[in-house]
């Protein structure tokens, strides 16, 4: 369970603070998990030689992968939770992963899509994944079935915390 104490009214069942304490367990995982992952993605790069950028950098290159988009978008779609998004963004020009360019139609927006160089790190973090992906299922650690009902399940989560932000404003 969590090391986490649960807080709930003091006249809660036991079911919901049972509730509540896996709740906050689930929590934990979600944050260790990406932190394990960047660290994963750290790893191999450390592996190859690819050293002039971090994994954060090296997972936005994934997920940016053949779109073109603006910073902006960048962040509502996800890829840049808990970063400096203009930062790394800079970062990455500078060092030849990703071009950018000003929009045509509103000049204050910066559109940016990856380089050659950039794809090449798209795809070893690709192939990454596509090695974890096999060896879940090689050594029956997840099969179809519960990746599936792990992801819908995650995808309720974020869901809910959405609706939770829409309603505070």
């Amino acid at each position: 369970m969590s090391v986490m104490t649960p807080v709930v009214h003091p006249t809660a069942s036991a079911a919901e603070v049972g509730f509540m304490s896996w709740y906050l367990e689930s929590l934990t995982l979600v944050e260790r998990l990406h932190r394990l992952l960047l660290d994963v993605i750290k790893d191999e790069f450390e592996r190859l030689g690819i050293i002039e950028i971090n994994a954060v950098q090296a997972l936005l290159l994934f997920n940016v992968g053949d779109a073109e988009l603006t910073a902006g978008e960048l962040k509502s779609r996800g890829y840049y939770q808990g970063s400096n998004v203009s930062y790394n963004l800079k970062k990455l020009v500078e060092l030849g992963y990703m071009h950018h360019q000003r929009c045509e139609i509103d000049r204050r927006s910066v559109r940016v899509k990856l380089t050659p160089k950039g794809r090449g790190i798209r795809d070893v973090v690709g192939k990454l994944f596509a090695n974890h992906a096999r060896g879940l299922q090689d050594r029956g650690v997840l099969d179809m079935n519960g990746i599936e009902t792990i992801t819908a399940a995650l995808k309720r989560l974020e869901r809910y915390w959405t609706d939770q932000i829409r309603y505070i404003y």
